[in-house]
């Protein structure tokens, strides 16, 4: 079993920063890749970034690309959302997810494990 428990969300101003952090517990980090949803109100989850076990695949939204960076540091077990720029439709609940496999995917069904949440609301 896995808990991953996120930090770093809030409240910020467009053209602000944030990052976003997701520590794992339990299995080994490294046998996960990992994904960054996120679900503002009335909308369906929407992909983020993924990366995967090596950190030798990354892959972003078309909503992200250019401004947000996907990292992890297996040796603290964590793994990060660096968000730039951030705009006011950036507002939403940011999930991180571990999937049981070598890559990520910009799927949700494809993941096993999944943080609490974390509010980032942008403000115009």
């Amino acid at each position: 079993q896995v808990q991953l428990v996120q930090s770093g969300g809030g409240l910020v101003q467009a053209g602000d920063s944030l990052r976003l952090s997701c520590a794992a517990s339990g299995r080994a980090f490294t046998s996960y890749s990992v994904g960054w949803f996120r679900q503002a109100p009335g909308k369906e989850r929407e992909f983020v970034a993924a990366i995967s076990r090596s950190a030798g695949n990354i892959y972003y939204g078309d909503s992200v690309k250019g401004r947000f960076t996907i990292s992890r540091d297996n040796a603290k077990n964590t793994a990060y959302l660096q968000m730039n720029s951030l705009r006011p439709e950036d507002t939403a609940v940011y999930y991180c997810a571990l999937r049981s496999w070598a890559r990520g995917t910009p799927k949700s069904n494809d993941y096993d494990y999944w943080g609490q949440g974390t509010q980032v609301t942008v403000s115009s």
